[in-house]
């Protein structure tokens, strides 16, 4: 198996599974996960599509990151609110998420295993032992998306809900 085959099996694979963790969670979209805060499932629904943005769009191919007008609500660093008025609605940040890892499956798909070394064009100097190829920017994506898997978990428990996935 080549690299692409696992860096793409990687990005659905986290993807669905973190989907999975979602699908009865609207009601619950401003849920903490603890009682001294975290990040709610609508908070990461929408940091996931604007970081995967961030690391393909801006630090990838060094363009502007199509999600650009959320950075001041799902950027790293931004504190979750419990105010769900000062976010889009869940379904439009869900749908938003599905639309950017289709893109992102795409682009992968576009490029050859060779292409995957490429030096990412526009990422910043202390970044790039995590996003200074291509290759390291899509495997970032999978584990980024896994990463907020499991706060995802702890919401589903904080709002008294099942268990959910394998």
């Amino acid at each position: 198996m080549e690299s692409k085959e696992l860096i793409k099996m990687n990005l659905d694979m986290g993807f669905g599974m973190t989907l999975q963790m979602v699908g009865d969670m609207k009601d619950s979209a401003t849920v903490f996960p603890s009682p001294k805060g975290g990040c709610h499932p609508l908070w990461l629904l929408g940091h996931l599509a604007y970081s995967e943005g961030t690391m393909l769009q801006q630090f990838m191919l060094g363009e502007e990151n199509p999600l650009a007008e959320w950075k001041e609500i799902f950027a790293d660093g931004t504190e979750p609110s419990a105010d769900a008025s000062k976010y889009p609605p869940f379904d439009e940040v869900l749908a938003k998420l599905q639309e950017t890892h289709q893109k992102s499956v795409e682009l992968l798909e576009s490029f050859s295993e060779a292409d995957l070394d490429t030096p990412s064009k526009g990422c910043p100097e202390q970044y790039q032992a995590y996003f200074g190829t291509y290759r390291q920017c899509f495997s970032m994506i999978a584990a980024h998306c896994m990463m907020h898997r499991g706060q995802l978990a702890d919401t589903r428990r904080a709002a008294g809900l099942k268990r959910a996935g394998p």
